[in-house]
C-alpha cells in the first residue's frame, strides 16, 4: 500500500530522506549548482512537505513552496533507489499539483540538475516544459528549470 502524508520536514523520516537526497546530489554537483533547501529552510520558508510510504516504510518525499498565488515550486523531490519504478514520483507530483490548485495556483515550477535524467523524463511526461531560470535561479550549465500550467 502506498500513502502520501503531510509531515514536518524535521521528522525522522523526512530528515533521513532529505539527507540521502543531499548526499546523492553532492556526489554529482558542486555546491554552487545545488539549490535544495535544508530541513531548517523547509520549515522556516513554509514548504508543504510530504513523505511517501510503501507498506509503512518511508520511500520518498517532496514538497511545494507557494509564492502567493503566482506559482508553486516543487522542492526536495526524491525516491529511494529500491522504491523506484513504482510510480511514487509521479504520484507525488500529482499530489503537489492538487495542493497548488486547491490553493488557487495554476502554475508549478521546479529546478533540477542535468544529470537527473529519470526525473527529467518524469517531469516532461507529466507536462512540464523547459523555461529560463526563474526566481533566484541564474543560468547554470548543470541546472534546468521547468514549468507546468495546471487546469
Amino acid at each position: 500500500m502506498i500513502t502520501i502524508t503531510l509531515e514536518s520536514a524535521d521528522s525522522e523520516a523526512a530528515v533521513a530522506l532529505v539527507t540521502e537526497l543531499e548526499d546523492h546530489l553532492a556526489s554529482r554537483y558542486p555546491a554552487e549548482s545545488r539549490h535544495g533547501l535544508s530541513v531548517e529552510r523547509l520549515l522556516s520558508e513554509g514548504v508543504h512537505f510530504f513523505v511517501s510510504r510503501v507498506d509503512g516504510k518511508p520511500a520518498g518525499c517532496g514538497g511545494i513552496k507557494l509564492f502567493g498565488t503566482d506559482y508553486g515550486e516543487l522542492k526536495r523531490m526524491y525516491v529511494r533507489p529500491h522504491f523506484r519504478g513504482l510510480g511514487l514520483g509521479r504520484q507525488m507530483v500529482a499530489h503537489l499539483e492538487t495542493l497548488a490548485q486547491n490553493s488557487g495556483i495554476d502554475t508549478v515550477r521546479l529546478e533540477t540538475g542535468v544529470d537527473q535524467t529519470e526525473a527529467i523524463a518524469m517531469y516532461e511526461k507529466a507536462g512540464f516544459e523547459r523555461i529560463p531560470p526563474f526566481g533566484d535561479y541564474v543560468e547554470d550549465p548543470l541546472s534546468l528549470c521547468y514549468e507546468k500550467r495546471l487546469a
